[in-house]
């Protein structure tokens, strides 16, 4: 078995040397839109004028673990920059005091990311080390990573420790998702997808698989419950495969999407469009209030999206997850900017997907 080929055609951000591989670069172009709006596109002040703002933590139920960038694909939409050049991964050490977070606390579930989270050394090491806790373990994989070698034994080793995979097709056919993930990746997808059902995935309630679509465009996901609906009619139709729930969630203005968003010149208007469709229904469900993120390195942020831009937890909160603190954190003000109105636009989105049912 040969390995499934990176999109070497694509580099990240960090290796083309583009000015918005940095994190302040990202926050100043969004910052400097000139969105229209009643309150100038400031996410704070939409907040206060619902009457629910500042935002804050209302527990942490969730521990996500982005255990480094490294990635068998460059995307184009990725908000991680992730891709076979980058280097950034979790020591053993990080690792082993995030399973100490979980056996000191009641935090029920384990969400492994990435990057291919596989790709790190660790990743075995967290999945054995939570599932021997009890907790439960959410596997973010882009899938073409289990064909690979030396990792294709992961689809079993998955099944075994019972983990959710929660895993990333942009669309059921074959142009939408090779346009966004790289030629091939398609054709591989439906090939990891068929193997996971065939030891369980998708009919085995103990082995739950979730299938993640983001828009290939510069547009927000369609309703959720009908694209599930359409979603399993059609790969079932199409590919017979099948899945136990869809996520959609909403692109967000940053990394190597803000890139897109910029050449294209459909920047401005995109995040027009996040502000326009507000939702403060949405607010009471955005994960950065029951989550936690973990970086690579141990610093700690409110959630993946901030940790990309390098907004560290603030107000007072641990800034590293050796120095955690539950009742501080569980508590923390959330952090937030222009980007966050990518959580807060039309149904809400997550990394669960749809927050609420209407817009």
């Amino acid at each position: 078995m040969s390995d499934v080929p990176a999109r070497t055609t694509r580099p990240t951000m960090v290796r083309a040397g583009s000015p918005l591989a940095d994190p302040r670069a990202q926050l100043a172009a969004l910052d400097a839109l000139p969105v229209t709006g009643p309150h100038a596109g400031s996410f704070d002040a939409y907040l206060a004028e619902a009457r629910s703002g500042p935002l804050t933590a209302t527990g942490i139920e969730v521990l996500q673990v982005n255990v480094g960038r490294r990635c068998n694909q460059t995307c184009a939409h990725c908000h991680v920059d992730a891709g076979p050049d980058r280097t950034e991964s979790m020591s053993h050490a990080v690792a082993a005091r995030c399973i100490e977070v979980l056996a000191s606390t009641s935090i029920g579930t384990l969400d492994i990311t990435g990057g291919a989270p596989e790709l790190s050394p660790e990743f075995e090491y967290l999945v054995r080390e939570a599932r021997a806790l009890g907790r439960h373990v959410m596997d973010r994989c882009n899938l073409t990573i289990l064909l690979t070698q030396p990792y294709a034994h992961l689809v079993d080793f998955l099944a075994e420790h019972e983990v959710e995979v929660v895993c990333s097709l942009p669309h059921y056919r074959k142009l939408g998702t090779d346009r966004q993930r790289g030629d091939g990746v398609f054709d591989a997808s439906i090939e990891a997808l068929r193997r996971l059902n065939a030891v369980g995935y998708g009919h085995d309630p103990r082995l739950r698989l979730t299938v993640v679509t983001n828009p290939v465009g510069a547009f927000l996901p369609a309703g959720q419950a009908s694209l599930e609906v359409e979603w399993k009619r059609e790969l079932a139709r199409l590919h017979g495969v099948v899945f136990d729930r869809l996520v959609a969630i909403t692109n967000m203005p940053i990394s190597r999407y803000l890139e897109w968003l910029t050449v294209t010149g459909n920047l401005t208007g995109y995040v027009q469009r996040l502000v326009d469709a507000y939702n403060p229904a949405a607010v009471a469900n955005v994960m950065c209030r029951t989550t936690l993120s973990v970086g690579w390195d141990g610093r700690l942020y409110d959630c993946d999206f901030n940790q990309m831009l390098g907004l560290e937890v603030g107000f007072g909160a641990p800034r590293r997850i050796q120095d955690f603190d539950l009742a501080a954190l569980a508590a923390r003000r959330i952090v937030t900017a222009r980007h966050c109105f990518g959580c807060t636009a039309g149904a809400g989105s997550s990394c669960g997907g749809q927050l609420t049912e209407t817009a």
